[in-house]
C-alpha cells in the first residue's frame, strides 16, 4: 500500500516548496495507530514554519500540516479500530495515512462532524487557553486579524466569559466576526482610541500594527502576542506594556497529556454552539489551489484538504 504526502524538503515559499510525494507505506509499529487521514485544514500555522520562520525548531524535510481528522485503521487493541480522532502532535497531517501515539490521539465525539473535527486543534485550542490564562471577564478585548478563525473564536468565547466589550483590527473591512465593533489597521486614528481604551489585546500580527498598538497602551493592559502573521516582529517604541508571548507548541510541551485531552471535552460543546467559517473542500493533489484560495484577499472560506 502507498502513501501520498505532501512534503518540503527545503525552507521557501509554500507554493515552491511543497511537493505531492507518493512511497509504499511501512509496516506499523507496535504501540502506534495507523490512521487513515479524512480532512486537514490549511492554517497560516501551516504555512508559516515552510518559510524557514520556525527554523529553530522546525527542520526540513518533513511533512507538512498540523492539524487534521482520520479513522483508526490499525491499531493493538481492535476497540479502537474505526474510531475518528486527531492525531496530533507528531508526523505531519498533509498525507493519507499516518502512523501516531494512542496517547496523542483525541478522540472525536460522534455529535462532532468530520469537518468541524478537522479545525478542532489549532486555533479552538490556542483561543481556549489563552481565555484561561488571560480572563476578561469585564474587560475590554481588543483583537488583531479579527478576520481569522482563531479572532472570531475569541470574539465569540470572550462574550461569552463576559468581557464588557470586544473590538476587532481588520486588514479588509466588512469580514467582520466580532461582535462589538471593528477598524481598519490602517485607521491610525481609530487605532490609537481603541488601544487607549483597551483592557487586553490579542494579537496574531505582529510588526508595524503591534508596535503601533504598543504605542498607546495604558500601563495597566495587557498585550498577549501569538502570532506574526506580518512576518516582521514588533518594537517597543517606549510603550509602557511589556509584550507576554503565547504559543500553543510551548504550552503543551509543559502541560500532562492527561490535561491537554481533557480541555477538549469541553471544547468539543464550545466548538458546536460557535460560529466558523464554511469550507471549501480540495482533493490532496489539488493543493495548489487549495493555497491560491487561502491567499486570496477577503476570503470568507476555509480550505480543507481532502484525503
Amino acid at each position: 500500500m502507498n502513501n501520498t504526502a505532501l512534503w518540503f524538503r527545503d525552507f521557501g515559499q509554500p507554493e515552491r516548496v511543497l511537493s505531492l510525494e507518493h512511497a509504499l507505506l511501512p509496516p506499523r509499529l507496535p504501540g502506534t495507530l495507523r490512521v487513515q487521514m479524512l480532512y486537514a485544514p490549511v492554517n497560516p500555522s501551516d504555512l508559516i514554519p515552510i518559510t524557514g520562520a520556525y527554523r529553530h525548531r522546525v527542520t526540513p524535510p518533513r511533512v507538512a500540516g498540523y492539524e487534521g481528522v482520520g479513522v483508526v485503521r490499525e491499531a493493538d487493541s481492535p476497540a479502537l479500530i474505526g474510531r475518528r480522532v486527531l492525531p496530533l502532535r507528531r508526523d505531519g497531517t498533509w498525507q493519507r495515512w499516518l502512523d501516531c501515539d494512542p496517547q496523542l490521539a483525541v478522540p472525536v465525539p460522534d455529535s462532532v462532524a468530520d469537518r468541524l473535527a478537522a479545525r478542532g486543534y489549532i486555533n479552538p485550542l490556542a483561543a481556549y487557553v489563552m481565555l484561561s490564562k488571560w480572563p476578561v471577564r469585564g474587560k475590554r478585548v481588543l483583537l488583531t486579524a479579527a478576520g481569522s478563525s482563531c479572532a472570531g473564536l475569541l470574539a465569540q468565547w470572550a462574550k461569552r466569559q463576559g468581557a464588557a466589550a470586544v473590538t476587532g483590527v481588520y486588514r479588509t473591512m466588512g469580514k467582520n466576526n466580532v461582535p462589538d465593533s471593528c477598524v481598519s489597521m490602517h485607521d491610525e486614528a481609530g487605532l490609537r482610541t481603541a488601544a487607549s481604551r483597551a483592557d487586553i489585546v490579542f494579537d496574531a500580527v505582529g510588526g508595524s500594527l503591534a508596535t503601533a498598538l504598543l504605542k498607546h497602551l495604558r500601563p495597566a493592559a495587557d498585550f498577549v502576542s501569538y502570532g506574526l502573521l506580518s512576518g516582521e516582529m514588533y518594537q517597543m517604541a517606549g510603550g509602557a506594556v511589556k509584550p507576554q508571548r503565547f504559543h500553543l507548541r510551548d504550552t503543551l510541551a509543559v502541560t500532562p497529556t492527561q490535561a491537554w485531552q481533557r480541555w477538549f471535552s469541553e471544547l468539543w460543546e464550545m466548538l458546536a454552539a460557535s460560529a466558523l467559517p464554511d469550507v471549501d473542500l480540495f482533493g490532496i493533489e489539488d493543493w495548489q489551489e487549495a493555497l491560491r484560495a487561502f491567499a486570496a484577499p477577503g476570503r470568507r472560506c476555509k480550505p480543507l484538504l481532502v484525503m
